[in-house]
């Protein structure tokens, strides 16, 4: 499988920091007691988060915006560093976003590293689409909402 390339304008970067150890952000992501804070407050899932922290494995939970509107959603793991950075293809089979993993770049592609700053911790969180990608598919992705949403569930992660 060719490795996908990203260029600038085709992804958004939010940063966050946090009165945390890096382990301790990085736990958030990637052990299922602690992705509870990813899904909207006030609703319960009663389908379990499950994560496979290995690369090739596979990360999933249902997302619930609302009563009306609840899908699945993960990411299928490229690059682990622990307690530095998370590398992952964002989507689920059945969700959103489609994710096809016999072909994961043709989606998007989130990288989150994590830096020690003092006591705490500095994330920096990266959605990237892939250059194969035309400009209209492009600026459909960009257009979703998706870095509304991405902002209101990373502003619930607290510590």
């Amino acid at each position: 499988m060719t490795a996908p390339t990203f260029s600038l304008g085709r992804g958004f970067t939010l940063t966050r920091t946090f009165e945390a150890p890096p382990s301790m952000v990085f736990s958030a992501w990637t052990t299922p007691e602690n992705l509870g804070w990813f899904m909207n407050p006030g609703f319960t899932s009663d389908l379990p988060i499950t994560v496979d922290l290995r690369v090739g494995g596979a990360w999933r939970l249902e997302m619930i915006v609302n009563t009306e509107t609840r899908y699945m959603t993960g990411g299928i793991f490229r690059e682990i560093e622990p307690d530095k950075k998370l590398v992952y293809a964002w989507g689920a089979v059945d969700g959103w976003p489609k994710i096809d993993p016999d072909n994961l770049a043709l989606g998007p592609q989130v990288s989150i590293l994590f830096h020690e700053i003092g006591e705490g911790t500095q994330m920096i969180f990266r959605v990237e689409l892939p250059d194969q990608l035309t400009e209209p598919q492009t600026a459909e992705w960009m257009s979703s909402g998706m870095l509304a949403g991405w902002t209101m569930t990373i502003d619930r992660l607290k510590f």
